[in-house]
């Protein structure tokens, strides 16, 4: 297993962090995530075990609750997680960098302090409420509205495709709404909504391909009512925040599904020094080495492609087309390694006890989650000036 822990490049402090999250994904998700995956279950006891470790913390100050790590601790431990079980991958990617985050970024203080130390803790999430039937990679076509009515925000619409927000222990969801019109164009803003705010529902649990065990529900609001100053940022300044939101999650995306790709390497190279075909392992015929071969080369473009946006993001340049760059080439990694692991295993491959199986059928959404690969394709050649 070649990768950059093995080789001792990086900080002590960051690999121990990766080698103590590796250590529990396989002694603790790995053993129940085929289990959750069957029954389409949350994790609540995983999501406790992390919240216990600090991880739903690591990139957040310690005056909030957070452990005073870094983005780059968070994906650390997103790529461990994604190599076992994307369900629990996500879950802790989907509550830091699109639950937490955006109110540590753009919050007052009195929201950080009322928010921030229950959610750094795992004890509550939080969600992102910005895709809606009509606005995805178009965000920029939300519908949803929020309009002031003395001293509260009324909001009326629908999201779509939201992680973590119908859980039982989800508290919160940051929503995207037109507030009006600015130059002619739609003013966007975000606001807080509390679950459990009279006319916002949790809609029925989608039932989808991959990614069985994370929560994902479409969300309802009618005549919602919440308070002024449940405003998070600027009024009109929703939609451009979002969008920063959004380059750091890629990077975080990258990661996790770098730890796919390494995954399915893991699984390959252990069942190929077993399985035997023909009188000796079949890691010992030379397509199968290639093919490994090819996967692990992959694996390791996409890993040094998101440590590369991250030591931008940490250094406070410029990140956004190394973002797109590294979420575009880790998320087809992950598929691409998925669909040989699941070739290598043969008809073991198609059986949803295998994690090769599960990594095949839930890699899809890596080419489409936080920004589809068309979309980088398209941040990329902007970057360039095209």
């Amino acid at each position: 297993m070649a990768d950059f822990l093995s080789t001792g490049t990086l900080p002590d402090h960051y690999r121990d962090l990766a080698l103590t999250v590796r250590d529990f994904a396989n002694q603790v998700v790995a053993p129940v995530a085929a289990q959750h995956d069957a029954e389409h279950s949350f994790p609540y006891e995983v999501v406790a075990g992390m919240a216990e470790m600090g991880l739903f913390g690591l990139p957040f100050p310690e005056e909030y609750g957070g452990m005073g790590g870094d983005y780059f601790a968070l994906c650390l431990a997103l790529e461990e997680l994604g190599k076992i079980d994307q369900s629990v991958a996500i879950t802790l990617e989907a509550g830091v960098s699109l639950g937490a985050m955006p109110i540590y970024r753009f919050g007052n203080d009195e929201q950080k302090q009322q928010w921030l130390p229950r959610l750094t803790s795992g004890r509550s999430l939080a969600a992102f409420g910005l895709t809606e039937p009509g606005a995805g990679s178009d965000a920029g076509g939300t519908r949803t509205t929020a309009a002031e009515d003395g001293g509260d925000w009324v909001i009326n619409g629908s999201k779509q495709f939201i992680t973590n927000s119908g859980t039982d222990i989800t508290e919160l969801v940051t929503v995207t709404a037109v507030t009006g019109q600015r130059d002619g164009k739609k003013e966007i803003s975000t606001i807080l909504v509390p679950t459990g705010t009279s006319g916002f529902v949790a809609e029925p649990a989608y039932n989808k391909v991959g990614w069985n065990a994370s929560d994902t529900h479409p969300l309802s609001f009618t005549d919602v009512r919440v308070p002024r100053e449940n405003l998070l940022g600027a009024r009109g300044r929703g939609y451009a925040n979002f969008l920063s939101i959004l380059d750091e999650g890629r990077i975080a995306i990258a990661a996790l599904a770098t730890g796919v790709a390494q995954g399915c390497v893991d699984e390959c190279v252990r069942y190929a020094g077993e399985r035997e075909a023909f009188g000796k392992p079949i890691g010992r015929n030379q397509a199968i080495a290639f093919k490994i071969a090819r996967m692990e080369a992959r694996a390791h473009t996409a890993r040094t492609a998101y440590y590369d946006a991250a030591a931008l993001l940490l250094a406070g340049k410029p990140f956004k087309k190394q973002a797109a760059i590294a979420k575009l080439i880790a998320g087809e990694a992950a598929m691409d390694n998925a669909r040989d692991g699941t070739q290598i295993f043969g008809g073991y491959g198609f059986m949803n006890e295998y994690p090769v199986a599960r990594h095949y059928r839930d890699s899809k959404i890596l080419e489409i989650g936080e920004g589809t690969t068309e979309v980088q394709l398209m941040l990329i050649g902007r970057e360039l000036g095209l």
